[in-house]
């Protein structure tokens, strides 16, 4: 299975023209990543993930909230879960988002399908630039 480095990913895999600023991370259970989305104009908004459970090589959870730069939660947050696994020498990353209401999840749609395509389209460059033979 291809270990990625998830720092590449999850910090500076923001979807362009955005880049993310990592203030900082502790990649543990109950530990957490503090870091801001910067649009080009400079414009931060901030958020926190707190890690629920690590099982490595396999899955994390966190829970991530949007917050002000005083890391103070902006409440309710959505619960991720992330899945690695092997098929036919390819890793799968399945990810699952939980939120509390419905109405929760239609107010994130609107930017999310965006954002979050283009990070996966990120994530697929960086796949391609890596040996074929990981």
């Amino acid at each position: 299975m291809l270990l990625l480095n998830l720092n590449y990913w999850t910090n500076g895999g923001a979807p362009a023209p955005m880049r993310a600023k990592t203030k900082y991370m502790d990649f543990k259970v109950g530990g957490q990543r503090f870091y801001a989305m910067i649009n080009p104009d400079g414009q931060e908004r901030w958020a926190i993930q707190k890690y629920i459970s690590i099982t490595p090589k396999t899955n994390f959870k966190m829970y991530n909230s949007f917050a002000d730069k005083d890391e103070n939660p902006e409440l309710p947050g959505s619960v991720w879960d992330y899945t690695f696994s092997e098929q036919n020498g390819k890793t799968i990353v399945s990810i699952t988002i939980f939120n509390e209401s419905f109405e929760r999840m239609e107010k994130l749609l609107e930017g999310f399908k965006i954002g979050f395509t283009i990070t996966l389209k990120n994530l697929e460059d960086l796949l391609a630039a890596l040996p074929q033979n990981v």
